[in-house]
């Protein structure tokens, strides 16, 4: 059984057994959080639900494990024969879950 989901303004595909890194959430390590938002859930090949826009009764419940900061990303601006040069780095904040369980109904 898997489901694609929507977090975060983003879509994931999850499987009872995988972690996942999704955008921050607020729960702490070893919450179960749900995850409503189920756009498509099916089995392996026999039967495919697609939501318009969401599966109706679906949910993803999930464990939350722990929260860090992904690798550094530069951002660096320049602008030719101006000597104007910016540098900037950034981590985004991540939550990284494993999924428990995938509903239908």
């Amino acid at each position: 059984m898997y489901a694609v989901f929507q977090t975060g303004g983003k879509q994931f595909r999850a499987e009872p057994g995988f972690r996942l890194r999704i955008p921050s959430l607020p729960a702490e390590p070893g919450d179960v959080v749900t995850f409503d938002q189920v756009l498509l859930a099916g089995d392996d090949a026999e039967q495919v639900v697609v939501g318009t826009p969401m599966v109706d009764g679906a949910s993803v419940k999930a464990e939350v494990i722990r929260h860090g900061r992904a690798r550094k990303l530069v951002v660096f601006k320049r602008k030719r024969r101006k000597g104007y040069r910016r540098k900037q780095g950034h981590r985004q904040g991540f939550t990284e879950i494993r999924v428990d369980e995938v509903a239908l109904a």
